[in-house]
């Protein structure tokens, strides 16, 4: 190839040290190339396959189109000429669905109009054929550099606005405190982890909030390895090739494939069967995914973080777990508690969780006495804090208290009962039996009045009077 007679590119100039700067493009890049020319897609393929993890070819939009649809690509190479669609006219339309992709064009016809037409269409550079492939990454790194320092403020500021809190995980208790240490100071590292703990106490919610932590630009993808039979997980996890099985009519990529540069959570990794433990491990240490009925080896950049509700060191001693994948994914484990051992969070969550349905749903927000936040506080919870999101939600709908929700599932031992003493007057009986009702109406004085059979004038004749501190015992004239 010949050098370039003319290039037009946006601030940042091509310095001597091309070399120098090209190695350092980002290994989790991906890149898609857009080109006629066979020879051109070939020449190109060759040489940024070295420097970016993840190179496809497109001979047309159409093509292009099917790959973007598949797979997540940081920058596209394409020639302003293909055949069927200018490709000024297809970036534009492309910029509404894949916003932050960089675009270098490459073309072999330039003039004033393509140029203008290149920067409308928000391109990174616009570069004449024949060029040298030092030049093309050059202006690939600008990109790279471009993106990273754009993530890095994103970063800071996501930073400063949730300093001291882990989205999701509500609650101020010993236990949650040292769970959100470990996932600020394990965040932006690459190891494995490993979440604990009971169904329902928040694991996934801990898995997102290590990955939004991360700085990682790939997805988190998720997937539960109990809901998917092991027949179809291998392929679920690394795709497959045309072929591979019968119904299969074409190639497919799994999701490490779309996790590709972000972080892969594998729940209920416990549920994994022996044969699928064994090629897991396999990826973990060679970093590498091969389709079903595949023979190619695709290098991989994914985070793993795994959880079960299990004891996974017993399955290991039952032989129903692999010890080498185990010690591989129990790299950092980081443990959620019950819903039973946070107690004082409780009044957290049920606000969190009021505020959330009463604007879903749009019904009034309610506000709980202290009577009935005792009453959930001694209540079990078996499905921790997925239970307690239930019971919430089906009380705004239901219109009724929490624990009337429960009510079947409330401790015998401990029935709800008035508080006042035996010997106390039936005026203070009375009182207390008012703001019973009261809070188990959540303060609708005009409920609590019918099911008291008195009057809301009454009603609120008899709570100003106790608010300005009288005697119950005092006559009054009801």
């Amino acid at each position: 190839m010949g050098a370039i007679p003319w290039t037009w590119s946006r601030p940042g100039a091509v310095g001597s040290s091309q070399h120098d700067r090209a190695h350092r493009l980002s290994a989790g890049d991906a890149v898609l190339i857009v080109d006629d020319e066979p020879g051109m897609r070939s020449f190109l393929r060759r040489g940024l396959s070295r420097q970016f993890q993840l190179v496809e070819t497109a001979a047309d939009v159409e093509e292009a189109q099917a790959l973007l649809n598949r797979c997540h690509f940081d920058l596209l190479i394409a020639d302003i000429r293909l055949p069927g669609q200018s490709g000024l006219d297809w970036v534009r339309g492309l910029r509404e669905q894949h916003g932050n992709l960089d675009v270098i064009f490459i073309t072999a016809n330039a003039d004033l109009e393509s140029a203008i037409g290149a920067l409308r269409a928000g391109a990174a550079d616009f570069i004449l054929k024949p060029f040298r492939l030092e030049q093309l990454l050059s202006a690939a790194l600008r990109c790279t550099e471009r993106r990273s320092l754009v993530r890095e403020n994103f970063l800071l500021q996501r930073e400063a606005v949730q300093r001291n809190r882990i989205d999701g995980l509500v609650g101020h208790c010993d236990p949650i405190k040292e769970v959100c240490s470990i996932i600020e100071r394990i965040a932006p590292m690459r190891s494995t982890v490993l979440i604990t703990g009971e169904s329902g106490t928040g694991k996934e919610l801990a898995a997102r909030a290590l990955h939004a932590r991360s700085g990682r630009p790939g997805s988190f993808v998720p997937i539960n390895c109990g809901a998917v039979s092991g027949e179809l997980l291998e392929s679920e996890l690394f795709g497959h090739v045309k072929g591979a099985f019968t119904g299969a009519h074409q190639s497919r990529e799994g999701l490490f494939s779309f996790a590709h540069g972000g972080s892969l959570f594998l729940d209920e990794i416990g549920e994994l069967p022996l044969g699928m433990q064994a090629k897991l491990l396999r990826v973990l240490e060679e970093k590498t995914i091969r389709p079903v009925g595949g023979n190619q080896e695709t290098p991989v950049d994914v985070r793993i973080i795994a959880a079960t509700n299990r004891d996974l060191a017993s399955e290991v001693q039952a032989g129903r777990f692999r010890e080498d994948l185990f010690y591989r994914l129990n790299v950092v484990s980081v443990r959620l508690p019950a819903l039973r051992e946070r107690v004082d969070d409780m009044p957290d969550l049920i606000d969190f969780f009021l505020d959330h349905f009463s604007a879903e749903l749009g019904l009034p927000r309610p506000q709980l006495g202290v009577d009935e936040l005792a009453l959930l506080s001694r209540y079990d919870w078996p499905g921790n804090i997925r239970e307690l999101r239930n019971v919430i939600e089906r009380s705004l709908l239901l219109g009724r208290p929490p624990s009337r929700c429960i009510a079947q599932d409330l401790p015998a031992s401990e029935p709800a009962s008035d508080p006042a003493p035996d010997d106390a007057s039936l005026a203070a009986i009375e009182q207390c039996h008012i703001l019973r009702v009261l809070d188990s109406c959540q303060g609708n004085k005009s409920a609590a009045a019918r099911q008291l059979g008195i009057s809301r004038k009454t009603l609120e004749r008899k709570l100003k009077r106790w608010d300005d501190g009288d005697d119950p015992d005092a006559d009054g004239s009801d």
